[in-house]
């Protein structure tokens, strides 16, 4: 049994007379201990599927129209708000974009962290303080007791990015979803940040969501890939064989675009055009007016993720060969 199923997934916002639909039919899988890549530009409905499986999407003017989100065989979609909260950071973690809005800018470090172990844990101030510490060492972070007492904006980018990696772990939970975890960060700071996660996943046993638009984190990271454009998900694969042979001309484009040397006066590859907003995305295929393979149907009839090969799946009604 998967430790997380995401099951045709639709999401939307209230927009005056219709709603729009962000996320559509969305389905994946994250086997426990595995690390599964949600990959997409800007704009195609990564973090609105993370904020949907935390449940952190204000609704109105959010909605979830289909679908179930399945953790440990319960459907987080018909929890109450209580329920929730008790999984949500304890049985869940979550690591978000931008750690200077994401944490707290009048609270210290250190009531940020215990915080999470009194509510989940109900631990002493001196028993949390304890844990709090020791989680500071497990990120790497020294002098971790004057690190308590401090706030987010005496801190680094990369220290920052730390401390919400410890708050999402110190109770220890079975799936971390880590949405751009290394957004912003030199690229120094960022190979640290994805060392740390790869090294703590090791060390909890949890699964982890790693949600970014960088495939090559994904190639170093990622066991399994789900591509994801305009609100859906069209290719899902390994990794070894996304990278190998991509079969949906997105996902092609996308490894044709990845930044490499190229001869003086050369020019780097691109994908034409941009994802089209919720509300245009047609009735056919969304990639369609961007797409080199574009048939006729494929602006008529939306294709269905389809076997494509012996470890991957395309929604494509003419896949790369």
């Amino acid at each position: 049994m998967s430790l997380l199923a995401v099951e045709n997934l639709t999401v939307g916002f209230d927009s005056g007379t219709v709603p729009l639909r962000v996320v559509e039919e969305t389905s994946f899988a994250l086997a426990a201990g595995s690390t599964m890549g949600l990959v997409g530009e800007s704009g195609c409905g990564k973090s609105v599927t993370a904020m949907s499986i935390m449940r952190l999407l204000p609704s109105p003017p959010s909605r979830v129209f289909a679908g179930r989100i399945i953790f440990e065989g319960q459907d987080l979609l018909g929890l109450s708000p209580e329920k929730m909260r008790a999984i949500r950071g304890d049985r869940i973690g979550m690591v978000f974009q931008e750690p200077m809005t994401s944490l707290n800018p009048v609270l210290s470090v250190g009531f940020q962290i215990e915080e999470v172990l009194r509510l989940h844990r109900g631990l002493s101030h001196a028993e949390a303080r304890a844990r709090a510490l020791e989680m500071l060492g497990h990120v790497g972070i020294g002098a971790p007791e004057r690190r308590l007492a401090q706030y987010p904006h005496q801190l680094s980018g990369g220290l920052r990015q730390r401390v919400m990696i410890a708050i999402a772990l110190v109770c220890r939970p079975q799936l971390l979803i880590a949405d751009e975890p290394t957004t912003a960060l030199d690229v120094t700071i960022q190979a640290q940040i994805l060392d740390l996660l790869r090294r703590l996943k090791r060390e909890f046993g949890m699964g982890l969501l790693l949600i970014t638009h960088d495939l090559g984190v994904v190639a170093e990271m990622c066991d399994t890939v789900a591509v994801m454009y305009a609100g859906r998900i069209v290719e899902r694969a390994t990794a070894e064989a996304l990278f190998r042979r991509p079969r949906h001309p997105y996902t092609h484009g996308l490894l044709a675009a990845r930044p490499r040397l190229v001869p003086k006066g050369g020019k780097l590859a691109t994908i034409a055009g941009t994802v089209p907003p919720p509300g245009r995305r047609g009735t056919g295929c969304s990639f369609a007016d961007r797409c080199p393979r574009v048939l006729p149907r494929c602006r008529s009839e939306r294709p269905e993720l389809a076997p494509v090969g012996d470890a991957q799946l395309a929604a494509c009604w003419n896949p790369v060969p």
